[in-house]
């Protein structure tokens, strides 16, 4: 079955580089997301009162901000990943309209 698929021509080598395409960079942000979600700090308050750490407030502004570019780079990870499976998805039935 490979060889006939091998043996087309035009059609099936976009298909096939822009698949492997669209995996990879799936694959890539999935273990990005999985990253950057370990990551980031937790949400619960009221840690640092218990074990008696005080923030200052550049300590929290500078948290905040960290806070921000982590769930920044989440969401564009994420929708790099939404948009790479969609494209996957819709690759078959829009490249054979292409002939």
């Amino acid at each position: 079955m490979f060889n006939l698929l091998a043996e087309a021509t035009g059609v099936f080598s976009w298909y096939q580089a822009l698949s492997i395409i669209c995996i990879v960079l799936a694959v890539i942000s999935a273990i990005f997301v999985i990253i950057v979600v370990i990551m980031q700090p937790s949400n619960s308050n009221g840690v640092g009162a218990i074990s008696g750490h005080s923030e200052t407030f550049y300590g929290k502004n500078k948290s905040k901000t960290l806070e921000s570019k982590m769930r920044k780079l989440t969401i564009i990870a994420i929708a790099v990943l939404a948009v790479c499976m969609i494209i996957f998805f819709l690759l078959p039935r829009i490249l054979p309209l292409v002939d």
